[in-house]
């Protein structure tokens, strides 16, 4: 295929540019559902002129439709992109990053979307869209899959669906929750999620981070034990990484606990654990839900992260080497392949 592209690109050097151009149209139309023609262009950085040309075109090929409300995504313009997504990951070079990094990792699977959540709040539901995909196809009958909290996940939610209710499945936080705002915390992403796919859902109303004194007597609730057996019997793991000085400003963690986990070279956090660069678990505290030891025999475990702040991180998680699949960004993913150039020998 990139040979067949090369050669339309002699013969027709614009081509690609177009190609580009009007999918990024249509794609943008299809996850703003409905959205005006000054929108679109300030969302694109394109001129209304010039956006009005394509987006008459694409409406002549039935592609789109343009109502007094705003533009829309027709049935044909769906079918088209999706039967153009693997050329389209092909001519943006999003395929040769993921085999970069799934081999360089030994994952199962990467998937890499375009853009840079960082700065594009589409990127960042595109990241959960392609999140929401692999999970639906990573599902069976009967499984517990549990979940962590952060915004990313959230919108791995948002994006979730299925075509029949998933009665024997169940969704679960992976932890306790932070005290942060209430969509972003794991029991709301899990019934977000059991929601919107007619799943099961049981949640733990535990904070995350407890000390040791509270920590004893709450692991001795019979309700607490109930929901812990459940959330430990996950055949599925979904989580965010963040990186690990804000995660824990976010925890509330007291200052000497914070120096104590910048002087140990934190670099990232995923599932309530700290990683240094190598990808070792520098930090942990008594928390209440998955432990470490069942991150290690979990069979699916998927992280969803994006935005070129992250890779780094990201790369941490990685190298823990528990990970089966990685589902990031194109700005994420470039980070990620720098490192790892510059770390070979």
């Amino acid at each position: 295929m990139r040979q067949m592209i090369e050669l339309q690109q002699q013969l027709l050097p614009d081509l690609l540019d177009v190609m580009r151009k009007r999918y990024r149209i249509l794609h943008q139309v299809m996850l703003s559902d409905l959205i005006g023609r000054r929108t679109l262009a300030t969302t694109l950085g394109m001129t209304e002129r010039v956006l009005r040309a394509e987006t008459d075109f694409l409406k002549s090929q039935g592609l789109l439709e343009i109502h007094a409300s705003g533009m829309r995504i027709s049935e044909p313009g769906k079918e088209l992109l999706q039967q153009f997504e693997p050329f389209v990951q092909t001519i943006f070079g999003l395929t040769e990053l993921e085999e970069k990094i799934r081999s360089y990792f030994g994952l199962s699977q990467v998937v890499v979307v375009a853009g840079d959540s960082d700065v594009s709040t589409q990127t960042k539901r595109e990241l959960g869209r392609a999140g929401g995909q692999v999970l639906r196809k990573a599902m069976e009958q009967g499984d517990v899959i549990a979940v962590t909290g952060g915004t990313t996940t959230a919108q791995v939610a948002n994006q979730l669906s299925a075509e029949a209710p998933l009665k024997t499945n169940w969704f679960v936080p992976a932890r306790g929750g932070l005290g942060e705002s209430v969509d972003y915390q794991a029991n709301t992403i899990a019934s977000t999620m059991a929601k919107r796919t007619g799943a099961n859902y049981r949640l733990l109303h535990v904070p995350d981070h407890l000390g040791e004194e509270a920590y004893a007597p709450i692991m001795q609730e019979p309700n607490i034990q109930d929901i812990i057996e459940v959330i430990r019997r996950a055949r599925i793991v979904v989580h965010g990484i963040g990186d690990a000085m804000v995660m824990a400003r976010r925890r509330k963690l007291d200052e000497a606990t914070m120096q104590g986990i910048e002087a140990e070279g934190a670099l990232a956090e995923a599932y309530g654990f700290y990683f240094d660069r190598s990808g070792q678990v520098v930090h942990k505290m008594p928390t209440v839900g998955l432990r470490l030891e069942d991150i290690v025999k979990t069979e699916v475990v998927i992280g969803v992260a994006g935005g070129k702040s992250k890779g780094e991180a990201i790369a941490a998680v990685m190298r823990f080497g528990h990970n089966d699949v990685l589902v990031t960004d194109e700005a994420a993913a470039l980070e990620i392949i720098a490192i790892i150039e510059g770390s070979a020998p």
